[in-house]
């Protein structure tokens, strides 16, 4: 449904459209690199490249199956935080990118949130059992989380953003603010490369409601730019999100076609970004295309 003006609110199916190149863009290197330093060997290593550098989308998701289920084995018994992150980066990217059936991707997520779940506790006690604290008390474990920990807690908020986006009920929506003290703090303590994902999540969940109502907008686009400056613009998916999120909200016509064309004229060949750029591409060229109808 096309909103009234600016100030109509997001819904929870358009938050779950929202999210989806999040994900995509949440993968990246990070997830395929904690696989590639969890294994020994240079086939692995090789594979991890391979699909980071794939430009056919298709030809990813037809064979994802089978890297699934060879880190379902890797992450069994007693794995290292690197490897359950991995299981948890792999399966939110297929099950909210490349499942189309609502129940599977409900189930896909659901193990990616578990096994986020498990990387957190893995790489420090104060993560374990979070989803059974108040919420007082889970942001203040959240917020003295170690710093050294950091690829553990980013991705513990890949698994949840999936799971959340997979169910895209009033549950979910009452679990964002626990999702926003973990991205509080991932932009306090994170390398540079996880804060600008960061920021580009909490320009998301910033904007998911227009200031009459409760959001800051504003605020999101702050943190959608922070984003841009830390990713140099070369992870095209945040181009993406800041335009269907921020620009769309606020009605503002210029803003999203400029964000889009820029994407659309980007090169999609980027060291670690290549597949998820040519995912962003397709996104803009459809927001593009459905612009007349929206503003």
């Amino acid at each position: 449904m096309i909103p009234a003006g600016p100030a109509a609110p997001r819904t929870l199916p358009a938050l779950a459209r929202g999210w989806s190149g999040i994900i995509v863009a949440a993968v990246g290197l990070a997830g395929c690199g904690s696989l590639i330093r969890s294994a020994t060997g240079g086939l692995t290593e090789q594979l991890g490249a391979a699909v980071l550098e794939q430009d056919d989308p298709e030809l990813v998701r037809e064979a994802t199956p089978t890297l699934l289920i060879v880190i379902d084995s890797l992450a069994s018994g007693d794995a290292s935080p690197a490897v359950l992150g991995s299981a948890a980066q792999l399966y939110a990217a297929y099950g909210v990118v490349f499942v189309n059936n609502p129940e599977r991707s409900r189930k896909l997520t659901g193990r990616a949130y578990n096994y986020g779940k498990r990387a957190l506790c893995v790489a420090d006690s104060a993560g374990c059992g979070l989803e059974k604290l108040g919420f007082q008390e889970y942001e203040a474990r959240i917020g003295a989380f170690p710093a050294s920990k950091a690829q553990a807690l980013y991705d513990y908020v890949i698994g949840y953003l999936a799971w959340m986006q997979a169910r895209a009920d009033f549950e979910a929506l009452a679990r964002l603010p626990r999702l926003q003290a973990a991205l509080e703090r991932l932009l306090a303590v994170a390398p540079a490369p996880i804060r600008g994902r960061a920021h580009m999540y909490m320009g998301t969940l910033q904007c998911l409601r227009p200031a009459s109502l409760g959001g800051a907008p504003q605020e999101g686009m702050r943190h959608f730019e922070q984003a841009l400056r830390l990713t140099g613009r070369k992870d095209l998916s945040v181009q993406v999100e800041y335009a269907r999120n921020c620009a769309r909200l606020l009605y503002d016509r210029e803003l999203h076609d400029r964000l889009l064309k820029e994407v659309a004229g980007a090169s999609a060949e980027q060291p670690g970004l290549t597949l998820f750029n040519h995912l962003a591409k397709s996104d803009a060229q459809a927001l593009l295309s459905s612009a007349d109808e929206y503003f």
